[in-house]
């Protein structure tokens, strides 16, 4: 079979009006953004397509203003939104939050796993990740807003709790697919796709597959046109039988990424965007190391609770640049580093490429990096947190008018063997300074993260605690240790110059457990000079 070569405004023009329309990338990464944008252009000259359920598996916001998911912002162009993760989506914001489209949120994981439920035939997938978060049916059922809740029955996302065997389980219904629309590198004269020079391999097939095994139509951006049989068979990821419209992207829009400029990337020599494909490695000293400052005493305290061998995984944020502190100590080899989108190895790249490596090492398609995360792969993971609460809950996905969504989070947090949750103490403008290995503490910030109950259940203390799943977690900050213990959230550490009355205590909307032994934060973390460490050997207590 041969696929049809149009142009994205003749695809947008065959996207038809309430259509379940699933659209595949991660932030700026295999993003098809011509035709997400004719489909916007197109709904605003003329009013369609229309009310589309809508369906993305990671955050696809992709810049923050106009690109991704930003374009579909215009009321009535939604009627349903299923998604994992909305960061960088500034423009969909309002619109979720004022009830214009209804809105669900569920793990990534899930969603990605969805893709391979409905390619066959499955009604939809089975998990246990989930439970006692927002997700679960017991508390908001992933239900993001009050649109969510009033919407048409027919419309409606319902999260099933069920019962197997004795043991509970999340039943998340698959959702068919009209059409999707996915990104790779090079198509042939037939339509065979192949992601070779991508910096990430999604679920680009299984959503494909997904959309044909329904019936529906698989629109394909890519960056070139390639004569008949020029990509080697092992490289086609997506067969022409899949694919019914190959569109060739414009320049802005193609290659892996719509930014390659060192100077944001954080690598200032070589070829930061080829090494993210694997096409070159670039030496690590290229990367710059991390500014000393808050967010670096907090990544340097979390490399104490690695293991020498620890497959790792690093979220957004802060807990990004673990992996620049890794790398400046020379330890960067000491462990497996792993990104949600599937890559292994390397070193994540920071800011707006979260979801790249620099010089990684293996390139697993998201889906199957799910199944080894969610079967308990993950050693070590360093994620962030918004919102804590006396129980050791976590939110991470609804705060401060935003509704960013869990993405992953979800299947780390409760998949990894220990979890560092990451974060300054406070929120806000504040004058904090490291003088002399100590930390001066001159205006705080003005928002308290530590509160009685976090407004979003994104992970759940009682669940982590249940004796079956022995997870260790702890809550890293510049001026406090936090650990989850039956008994609850307890403190165990406090940094060098911090005071105990009020720096911590009096900076949280709850009293914690404080440790017999409460301990002072090792004080090379807050010196410029390297920490010159060594990671725990594996089973080491000290």
């Amino acid at each position: 079979m041969t696929a049809q070569f149009i142009t994205a405004k003749e695809a947008a023009h065959l996207i038809e009006d309430r259509w379940t329309v699933g659209i595949d990338a991660f932030i700026g990464f295999c993003l098809a953004d011509d035709i997400l944008g004719e489909i916007e252009t197109r709904f605003v000259s003329e009013g369609h397509p229309a009310d589309l359920s809508v369906l993305n598996v990671a955050g696809i916001g992709g810049d923050g203003k106009g690109r991704g998911i930003n374009h579909f912002a215009h009321e009535g162009l939604m009627r349903r939104f299923l998604c994992s993760n909305l960061s960088l989506a500034n423009r969909m914001y309002p619109l979720i939050m004022e009830d214009k489209v209804p809105t669900y949120m569920i793990p990534q994981g899930v969603l990605s796993h969805m893709m391979r439920a409905l390619t066959s035939g499955k009604p939809g997938v089975i998990s246990q990740v989930g439970m006692r978060t927002f997700v679960d049916p017991r508390v908001d059922g992933g239900k993001i807003n009050h649109a969510a809740e009033t919407i048409d029955p027919a419309d409606a996302y319902n999260v099933e709790l069920i019962d197997i065997r004795g043991e509970e389980f999340l039943f998340y219904p698959a959702v068919p697919l009209d059409a999707c629309i996915i990104k790779g590198s090079f198509a042939d004269e037939e339509g065979n796709i192949s992601i070779e020079k991508e910096a990430i391999h999604i679920e680009q097939y299984e959503m494909a597959a997904a959309t044909r095994n329904n019936g529906g139509r698989v629109f394909v951006q890519v960056d070139a046109r390639v004569p008949k049989g020029s990509i080697h068979p092992q490289k086609v990821a997506v067969p022409a039988n899949m694919v019914d419209y190959v569109i060739v992207g414009s320049p802005g829009n193609t290659g892996q990424h719509f930014i390659d400029d060192p100077r944001i990337l954080g690598a200032q020599k070589g070829h930061p965007v080829a090494s993210w494909s694997g096409d070159v490695r670039i030496p690590f000293d290229d990367i710059s190391p991390m500014p000393f400052g808050l967010p670096k005493i907090i990544c340097r305290r979390g490399l104490f609770e690695m293991e020498k061998g620890d497959f790792i995984n690093l979220g957004i944020g802060i807990s990004m640049d673990v992996s620049s502190v890794l790398n400046e100590e020379g330890r960067i080899d000491d462990i497996s580093s792993s990104i949600e989108s599937g890559v292994i190895g390397g070193v994540p790249a920071p800011g707006i490429a979260t979801g790249a490596a620099y010089n990684p090492t293996a390139m697993l398609k998201q889906p199957d990096i799910f199944d080894f995360y969610d079967g308990g792969g993950i050693d070590f993971a360093a994620l962030g947190a918004a919102e804590i609460d006396a129980q050791g809950n976590v939110n991470v996905s609804r705060f401060a008018g935003k509704v960013t969504g869990p993405g992953g989070f979800i299947n780390i947090s409760q998949g990894a063997k220990k979890v560092c949750f990451m974060g300054t103490f406070t929120a806000g403008k504040h004058d904090i300074r490291i003088e002399d290995g100590k930390l001066r503490i001159l205006e705080d910030g003005p928002y308290i993260k530590f509160v009685k109950n976090v407004d979003h259940i994104t992970f759940s203390g009682r669940y982590s605690q249940e004796k079956a799943r022995k997870q260790q977690v702890f809550y890293i900050t510049e001026r406090a240790v936090f650990e989850l213990r039956p008994e609850g959230l307890t403190l165990t550490e406090i940094a060098p110059g911090a005071n105990l009355e009020r720096d911590i205590l009096g900076k949280m909307e709850f009293t914690p457990r404080i440790a017999d032994h409460l301990k002072l934060m090792d004080e090379r973390i807050f010196r410029p000079e390297k920490m010159e460490i060594r990671l725990k050997e594996r089973g080491s207590h000290d």
